[in-house]
């Protein structure tokens, strides 16, 4: 399996399963090293303060068990942190790792999934798991395809958190939108902040955020679930970071996004919109601001990027999360094993909505992307004899 780490110079590397441990339940050994989630984050500075407590923060918000909107599934998500920080909580410059164990991994659920685990779950990634490991894929709880994998993104992400508030650089993600009600004006930073987390789906308008709640749960009830819409501003990013080509800051943005399990779509600024508007409409006018001396935009169609590079307007983005694929409803499926076809109707734990825990993941994956970025621009700028009155406009 490749592929299980992310970023240049600012990288994380994960490993780890949804049920990793539960076939290693050795009373010899202590219950939190089963098995679990790892992280490795490299290119931490040092002198950097990280404890447990502001990563277990981050861990928090997606933490499952919470609400009646998501799985109630009782991992504690307690992480442990084994190496790159000393004396004072400080990093060291050295890699920072960071272990989570899983702890709710019971015979009786890896029973549930064992009854059905030769068959394709529609929506999940069996079938491209029996294509690429065979009779090995792992079939418990979705294995490295589970959502429980995000949890090691998280913890990466909050370190990456630890040194951007330094550079006043914030990353907020909520939900505008949740089976089709959708928040019907673009909200501010500042109302954002005002109402983050404020309520169990993490949308900005209050009112609105109850209407989503009851409608989740009739379809909870109902053995279905639901999709919806999170956008993330990033608030306080420099100018000049990301590059013209393959590397613009909406693509880096859009591999960590799109690299989250259940997204299946994005945009930026005005995004499809975009194509109703005139060329004249979509532009952004620049202007000089008189307080910072520095250009400005007067709208942010653009979301906050122009030729690949950010603009110090907001970086603005939506993305669209998928229904949880595990349902009550009996489905059509096949047994690979037999290779016929099957009705399937799981027995299994599952988040009625994703909404209530995936967007700490979205913000933990665009921290880690605006980190490395920020150290390829900081690298570039050192060497390139570029004069600095250009870092000034």
């Amino acid at each position: 399996m490749f592929g299980n780490t992310f970023g240049r110079l600012f990288k994380i590397t994960c490993s780890g399963e949804s049920y990793s441990g539960g076939f290693r339940k050795n009373p010899n050994i202590p219950s939190e090293l089963y098995g679990g989630l790892i992280t490795i984050v490299d290119g931490v500075p040092p002198g950097i303060k990280i404890t447990a407590e502001l990563i277990q923060a981050e861990l928090d918000k997606r933490k499952p068990g919470q609400t009646p909107l998501d799985s109630p599934r009782k991992e504690k998500d307690r992480v442990y942190i084994f190496s790159g920080v000393m004396e004072n909580d400080l990093t060291t410059g050295a890699p920072v790792g960071m272990i989570i164990p899983n702890n709710d991994i019971q015979d009786v659920h890896i029973d549930q999934y064992r009854s059905y685990k030769d068959e394709i779950r529609p929506g999940h990634a069996e079938y491209g798991f029996f294509k690429k490991f065979g009779e090995y894929a792992d079939w418990v709880g979705a294995g490295r395809a589970s959502g429980r994998e995000t949890a090691s993104r998280v913890a990466g992400g909050a370190v990456a958190k630890a040194i951007l508030e330094k550079m006043g650089i914030d990353v907020v993600a909520y939900t505008i939108a949740s089976h089709g009600l959708k928040v019907d004006h673009e909200l501010t930073y500042e109302e954002v902040k005002a109402n983050y987390r404020k309520n169990e789906i993490n949308c900005p308008d209050l009112a609105l955020a109850e209407k989503m709640k009851a409608d989740v749960m009739k379809i909870k009830g109902e053995g279905d679930t639901a999709g919806g819409i999170i956008e993330c501003i990033a608030h306080g990013v420099p100018a000049g970071l990301g590059e013209p080509v393959f590397d613009k800051m909406s693509a880096l943005l859009a591999h960590a996004v799109c690299s989250i399990g259940a997204i299946k779509g994005i945009e930026f600024g005005a995004g499809f919109e975009v194509a109703n508007m005139l060329g004249s409409q979509s532009n952004d006018a620049a202007y000089v601001d008189p307080e910072s001396g520095k250009v400005r935009f007067r709208t942010n169609h653009a979301g906050g990027i122009l030729g690949g590079i950010t603009t110090w307007e907001d970086i603005r983005f939506r993305c669209a999360v998928k229904p949880t694929p595990t349902v009550s409803v009996p489905q059509h499926t096949v047994n690979v094993k037999e290779m016929k076809d099957v009705v399937l109707s799981p027995i299994t734990r599952r988040d009625p909505t994703l909404l209530p825990r995936i967007y700490p993941v979205i913000e933990a994956m665009t921290r880690c992307v605006l980190l490395d970025a920020i150290y390829m621009a900081e690298a570039y700028w050192k060497v390139s004899g570029i004069d600095e009155k250009w870092r000034r406009i």
